[in-house]
């Protein structure tokens, strides 16, 4: 029995430092959270939109959001998304959806295009097939929310779904500071 658990151990110790060694090899695993002046969204292709700035947009809230159109999650995050741009673009709420595909379909625009009218989204989307502005941003997750403020600094990331209510009052917060 000893015998056993002594091998055991050593797979498991072995395993845990395999996974030690792909975890510091990954690209995103030693990335901290993005923080301080926000990146612009660059892409040669925006739907609903022209291309928008950082600059372009200071004295407005924006909303930063990486998604693809086949993430339920992201399905899940959307409704939030639309309400969030019907109750606050007046305002002063700015939505960019940056979609960075996950399958080779999500890289075809014409799908991207279909999705965004099927699911009647009203507001800017970036097209990022080449990650540029998910690297940008230090991405690692679909969907993951960045607010940045009237002065275009990052003050709040979410990834995933849940806590609507925490990030609408950020939102809310955000949009009563002084430009």
């Amino acid at each position: 029995m000893i015998k056993i658990q002594s091998r055991f151990s050593r797979i498991l110790a072995g395993g845990a430092l395999l996974a030690v060694c792909l975890t510091s090899l990954s690209p995103a695993a030693d990335v901290a959270p993005l923080s301080g002046p926000a990146p612009d969204v660059i892409s040669d292709t925006w739907l609903n939109s022209s291309p928008k700035t950082m600059t372009g947009l200071r004295g407005k809230v924006v909303l930063v959001e990486f998604w693809t159109f086949e993430c339920w999650n992201c399905h899940n995050v959307e409704p939030y998304i639309k309400q969030w741009h019907q109750r606050y673009r007046d305002a002063g709420l700015e939505i960019i959806t940056v979609h960075a595909p996950e399958f080779d379909r999500e890289r075809d625009i014409a799908n991207v295009r279909a999705y965004v009218d099927k699911a009647d989204i009203k507001y800017a989307v970036a097209i990022d097939n080449d990650f540029a502005n998910w690297n940008r941003y230090r991405n690692r997750f679909w969907p993951t929310l960045y607010l940045i403020d009237k002065h275009g600094m990052v003050r709040y990331s979410k990834i995933g779904e849940g806590d609507y209510a925490g990030t609408e009052k950020r939102i809310q917060a955000l949009l009563q500071e002084a430009g």
